[in-house]
């Protein structure tokens, strides 16, 4: 049996066993007596009923809608797989439900729905959007994401969230921000190359313009090559990133950059691409399973360069459960109406400075194979078990949510208290 074989059979076995799935509902109050029955259905439940109908903000304190998001896909782009329709994405909804769970003690409802009409989407989100405290948008194919998104936040007051969006940018971001300061750039000067115009790439380059990024030093390259101002196929998500520039492929927009960000497909890039970069480059080779370069290859070709993938089995991996759970636990943790750019950039800072921190033992132990715990080139992301993450993260996206006025509840005592 090849490795491939076996990781399929422990997966199907995983899912399916002991019990079909990966998350269930659990009580939250006693049902041991007759009188706790009467109290959590009839006749006792019309008493919190009552209160809510009077003022809907009492769903807070009498159901679990304020620890509960709403993970929701079309099924239109599920991990590498494409559109696979909205049942098979559901082991992903469910996983990533774990992941809400596991790391920031979020409860999860994941709902698919059955339809490629991005406003029959948004009318459905919308209509069962009362039962959450928030959403967390999933797996949808671009373009179609950013207009799904945009209708959501401006028709509800939860903060809606497309974490493929967002979630990916915020580390990049984070891990960008570092590796720039040890290769002593700066993010104003230098010239960033993203191959794959999608939803990570699109929302990337704009977190990248806020933090100081110049867009006129940036090229993105998608299938047809560079996007620039004379091409006539492009959304306007991806115009916005059009170059006036005569270079049309991804071999030209190489030379001279300093930074390669990669959210597309395998073996992208070649060892001739990496040689023709500035001095000093950053890799962030983020296709799964397999980067745009491997870094053995890329490490072969140049010494001087810093490289993050999205694997495990490499230093610097990009991994957005460093930041969606917390962002939720943040905004959640003040009845945040919207996830807004400060609770992004808010995010990024707070990912980024625990690298700066002196790692904790129990991290060490989680990760024995590694051997790089001081800042450096093979550090420049915390890793996903930092426990450390929850705290800072969610308490960071709390302040930036009442300073910026979208909180409706007070900045939560158990937060440090620090500005």
């Amino acid at each position: 049996m090849n490795d491939k074989t076996k990781l399929r059979d422990e997966a199907l076995h995983y899912h399916a066993h002991p019990i079909p799935g990966k998350t269930c509902i659990a009580l939250t109050k006693s049902t041991e007596t007759q009188h706790d029955l009467a109290l959590a259905y009839t006749p006792g439940v019309a008493e919190p009923v009552r209160e809510i109908a009077n003022d809907p903000k009492a769903a807070y304190q009498y159901t679990n809608k304020g620890n509960l998001i709403g993970v929701i896909t079309d099924g239109t782009a599920v991990l590498g797989l494409g559109n696979v329709g909205a049942l098979a994405g559901k082991p992903v909804m469910e996983g990533k439900a774990v992941l809400f769970k596991r790391f920031a003690d979020i409860d999860v409802f994941d709902i698919e729905v059955n339809t490629k009409d991005p406003q029959a989407f948004i009318n459905t989100v919308v209509r069962i959007a009362p039962t959450f405290g928030g959403i967390n948008l999933e797996d949808i194919k671009a373009p179609e994401c950013f207009e799904i998104e945009r209708a959501l936040i401006e028709r509800l007051n939860i903060p809606v969230f497309h974490d493929d969006q967002h979630g990916t940018a915020i580390i990049v971001a984070a891990g960008l921000l570092n590796a720039l300061e040890l290769q002593q750039k700066a993010i104003d000067n230098v010239n960033i190359v993203c191959l794959g115009a999608g939803a990570a790439g699109i929302a990337t380059m704009r977190l990248l313009v806020t933090l100081g990024a110049r867009r006129e030093k940036i090229f993105m390259v998608d299938r047809s090559g560079i996007i620039h101002t004379k091409r006539h196929d492009l959304n306007p998500y991806k115009f916005a990133f059009a170059a006036q520039t005569e270079k049309r492929t991804l071999e030209e927009a190489m030379v001279d950059a300093d930074v390669f960000i990669g959210v597309s497909e395998a073996n992208m890039v070649t060892p001739d691409m990496l040689k023709s970069m500035a001095a000093k480059p950053i890799i962030f080779a983020l296709a799964n399973p397999d980067p745009e370069i491997l870094p053995e290859v890329a490490h072969s070709v140049r010494q001087d360069i810093i490289m993050a993938t999205g694997r495990s089995d490499f230093p610097n991996q990009v991994n957005n459960v460093l930041g969606f759970p917390f962002i939720f636990r943040g905004a959640l943790d003040v009845r945040a109406q919207s996830i807004n750019e400060d609770m992004h950039i808010a995010a990024v800072h707070a990912i980024r400075s625990l690298v700066h921190e002196p790692v904790l033992e129990e991290i060490k132990r989680a990760y024995p194979h590694d051997d790089s715990w001081a800042f450096g080139p093979k550090y420049i992301i915390p890793k996903p078990l930092d426990p450390r993450l929850k705290m800072r993260v969610s308490a960071a996206v709390a302040r930036a949510a009442v300073d910026s006025g979208v909180a409706t509840a007070p900045y939560p005592s158990h937060y440090p208290s620090g500005e």
